[in-house]
């Protein structure tokens, strides 16, 4: 991974491509913007992951960002995160809250912001 200084933020240089990142949205993604993605999207793969090794039949997983929110007086830090998972499928209520726990203690960017930032995660069933 590389980054070069762009005219209007940066560009990130991946392996599936180029990624723009700018605090001005009109120019690419706003940093806090990659930080809450990588929350919802790591902890949705491992829903999936879990979903799939209890063997639940499920056709989607949808993650909605509820809330964010950022402290203005410290650089405007991330301080909470509402994931809110909707999945449609036959799943059992009732094994839902280890499948969170195990979503949570398996997700390596939750654990890795923790301490510093407070991830609130709720579900529904459709």
């Amino acid at each position: 991974m590389n980054f070069s200084m762009s005219e209007n933020g940066f560009t990130g240089h991946l392996p599936f491509g180029d990624l723009q990142i700018s605090s001005n949205e009109e120019y690419g993604f706003r940093p806090y913007q990659l930080l809450i993605s990588s929350l919802a999207v790591c902890s949705g793969g491992v829903m999936r992951k879990v979903l799939d090794k209890m063997r639940m039949s499920f056709e989607d997983i949808q993650i909605e960002v509820k809330e964010v929110v950022r402290n203005d007086e410290e650089a405007g830090r991330v301080e909470k995160v509402h994931l809110h998972f909707i999945i449609t499928g036959a799943i059992k209520e009732e094994k839902m809250p280890r499948i969170m726990e195990l979503m949570r203690k398996n997700c390596s960017m939750v654990q890795s912001v923790k301490d510093s930032i407070e991830i609130v995660e709720t579900f529904e069933i459709r």
